[in-house]
């Protein structure tokens, strides 16, 4: 188990880079924008890709009603992600020392992995839920009032992985190094998963 246990170790531990860099990016790129703008998402909070994107992108936002980008004390998420992030960590971490041990199995380390899995597709559904309120709740009283061809209001929401055209703005949205970190981590809790279940059949 030792070595299924230190791989669950290390995957765990991956989960800090969150800490560090952005889990997700979102691109707006237009022909008045030499330069694209660029949101990056962090869990316990968002940075502009550049000095003034954030800036540059509420400017914009105004304009059909779109609300500001929210601050760490707007979201209740940005409070809430990191301990759940620091406390996955942490239990994965344990795990590991545990399995080194030899105090608990295999089947501890797929537990992590099913519940992380789990906790990740939650963050994923109310990261799109946000999206979508984000870009369809607007202003009545905007400026601009654009529709599509059926009559119904025009939706400003990005897309929640992938590339999506708005307006004269080409939106993308991808993950970043603190999501690939996240994902690699939790790849090799599985391979620490089937490691140690070998190991195990093998005794």
């Amino acid at each position: 188990m030792k070595k299924a246990s230190l791989l669950m170790m290390l995957g765990a531990l991956l989960l800090l880079g969150l800490f560090q860099f952005p889990l997700w990016n979102i691109m707006l790129g237009a022909p008045q924008y030499p330069e694209p703008l660029g949101i990056n998402i962090f869990i316990n909070g968002l940075e502009g890709q550049s000095e003034f994107d954030l800036q540059n992108i509420d400017g914009l936002n105004h304009y059909i009603g779109m609300k500001t980008l929210p601050k760490p004390e707007d979201m209740w998420e940005f409070s809430v992600f990191p301990l759940v992030i620091g406390g996955m960590a942490l239990l994965g971490f344990l795990l590991g020392v545990f399995g080194l041990l030899g105090k608990i199995g295999a089947r501890w380390f797929l537990g992590w992995l099913i519940l992380m899995t789990v906790l990740g597709v939650l963050g994923m559904y109310d990261f799109n839920a946000w999206m979508i309120d984000y870009g369809t709740n607007l202003d009545p009283n905007a400026i601009m009032k654009l529709q599509n061809p059926d009559g119904t209001p025009m939706s400003y929401k990005p897309p929640l992985l992938g590339h999506k055209q708005l307006l004269n703005f080409d939106a993308y949205s991808y993950p970043r190094l603190g999501g690939y970190l996240m994902g690699f981590g939790m790849v090799l809790t599985f391979f620490a998963y089937l490691v140690g279940r070998k190991k195990e059949y093998q005794n």
